[in-house]
């Protein structure tokens, strides 16, 4: 027999004590927890996949990138999309799709397929992300809202962190498909949890029509912008064709902001922009997240490529980052509460273009590349230049508008670093001189990971720059005062994402714009 659920849109009342509110929480971890491992664990298996389906550095460009630009696109769309018609629904269907999407990635015969399928992947994505979170903020009492997510968060980051370990150790143990196909037996346990377990809610008030204009318009953009880039340094494509995508994508991105501005229920609301701080912490938020995406495409594939290193040894070279950012970020986050948000956010990303700097010290082909001498210290040393930036970025961006915009201040900045991630991997090896089949040439591809790590670490220092002069530093709370709850969360990927779900409290005291 299975249990009762409330109706959608009844009071939340589920407890973590329990054993449903449980169950809630192991769905959505584990359904959260498939897309970041895919966010992560791909990158490990790229010079295998290139290998067996005979594809350039283009194709193993796309292979990344499919994912990344329907998943940055249509994001924000698929929390509208769950408010509306249920979270739990669009919940199961995007756990469905992603998992049906990863057997079609597993399968894929050659390169185009499998781009296809991540492309696939992406929307599946989209759409059950936003749906994790805000079940629990739908799902459970307030009282242990917090809590839950903190779980939630916490237990979602060691996902992330896990994906270049299993990743790795599935190449070696089996063979690169097995990258893919282990979705499919964990979104089966997902549906079978969700299905039983976790209960159904939507927002009763949403009403409009959704922005399928603008969520075309942004994908488009993005993927005609990352078409031109990556197509540029291959051999035998037309510049005509080159200028007429690039100018394709500028023009449906631009026609995306008039959309947003001028619709009536825009996906993307610009009006949340005349915050100066929310403007400047997403600026910021895509300079470093650019740079992050390029070390994890770029170091994985140097360390097997240049440096002789295992799928497995490679896939684990960059866990120290993860673990630091584990342990620190409640950390920073508290000390960004007491100091503000403008010191961590200036020095973390420098102290990350120190350790990209620190990078450069790996050989290239021939050289004894050690893990502890030449690896390690620059790893580290980016880690705690990660934990101490995202707290604080992520409470900035939080806190430069009302509580009633959070989740799509959230939203976006979220979408915000999937979009820079997927344009500097579009964009580093044009800029490094790498193309068509150079990541089967040893030597000029350690030369041009060593020029992609100076252009990492520029953008890095940038970041540092544009924090010390755009972000303003808030006052502590007033003694007394509850502390927001500061979530453990490896962000690797994107930003933390925040519930969609509004406050009704919040949004019937019009609480007025923070400056």
């Amino acid at each position: 027999m299975t249990e009762s659920h409330p109706p959608a849109g009844a009071p939340a009342a589920l407890r973590l004590a329990e054993p449903a509110g449980r169950w809630l929480l192991t769905a959505v971890v584990i359904g959260s927890g498939i897309t970041f491992l895919d966010a992560t664990v791909v990158n490990v298996a790229l010079p295998t996949i290139g290998d067996d389906l005979g594809a350039s550095l283009g194709g193993l460009q796309w292979t990344v990138n499919g994912y990344t630009l329907t998943l940055a696109a249509l994001i924000l769309l698929g929390g509208a999309l769950g408010d509306r018609y249920g979270r739990r629904r669009l919940f199961v269907f995007g756990t469905v799709w992603f998992a049906v999407a990863s057997l079609l990635c597993a399968l894929a015969p050659n390169v185009g397929i499998l781009i296809a399928a991540r492309t696939l992947q992406g929307i599946g994505g989209a759409l059950l992300t936003p749906g994790s979170l805000a079940l629990i903020q739908a799902s459970f009492a307030p009282e242990d809202r917090a809590r839950a997510i903190g779980v939630w968060s916490g237990l979602a980051g060691i996902a992330g962190a896990l994906g270049p370990l299993l990743g790795g150790w599935l190449v070696d143990a089996a063979s690169w498909r097995w990258v893919f196909a282990i979705n499919v037996p964990l979104a089966a346990v997902v549906v079978a949890v969700a299905a039983r377990h976790v209960p159904e809610s939507r927002d009763e008030t949403a009403t409009g029509r959704f922005d399928w204009t603008g969520a075309a318009l942004g994908a488009l953009g993005l993927a005609g912008v990352t078409y031109a880039l990556i197509a540029a340094p291959e051999k035998g494509v037309s510049a005509v064709l080159l200028a007429a995508t690039s100018a394709a994508g500028v023009a449906a991105l631009a026609a995306f902001v008039v959309v947003q501005r001028r619709g009536s229920h825009p996906m993307l609301p610009t009006g949340i922009f005349g915050s100066r701080q929310f403007t400047a912490a997403n600026l910021v938020t895509f300079v470093v997240y650019a740079a992050l995406g390029g070390v994890t495409f770029f170091l994985v594939l140097d360390l097997q490529i240049s440096a002789g290193y295992s799928p497995l040894a490679a896939g684990s070279a960059l866990l120290p980052v993860t673990l630091i950012m584990l342990a620190l970020s409640e950390r920073s986050g508290k000390l960004s509460e007491r100091i503000g948000p403008r010191i961590p956010m200036t020095v973390g990303p420098a102290i990350c273009a120190g350790g990209l700097l620190l990078m450069l010290r790996i050989g290239g082909p021939g050289d004894d590349v050690s893990y502890v001498r030449d690896v390690l210290p620059g790893v580290v040393l980016f880690g705690f230049g990660l934990a101490t930036t995202v707290a604080p970025l992520t409470a900035t961006v939080l806190g430069a508008v009302a509580d009633r915009h959070s989740g799509i201040a959230s939203g976006v900045n979220n979408a915000v670093a999937r979009a820079a991630g997927l344009l500097a991997v579009a964009a580093l090896p044009l800029a490094a001189g790498l193309s068509g089949d150079d990541y089967r040439n040893p030597g000029a591809f350690g030369d041009g990971f060593r020029i992609a790590l100076l252009i990492c670490a520029g953008l890095l220092a940038g970041g540092a720059v544009l924090s010390w002069l755009t972000i303003r530093s808030v006052k502590a709370p007033a003694a007394g005062a509850p502390e927001p709850p500061c979530h453990v969360h490896c962000a690797v990927a994107g930003p933390p994402l925040q519930s969609l779900v509004e406050d009704p409290a919040a949004d019937a005291a019009e609480e007025p714009e923070r400056p």
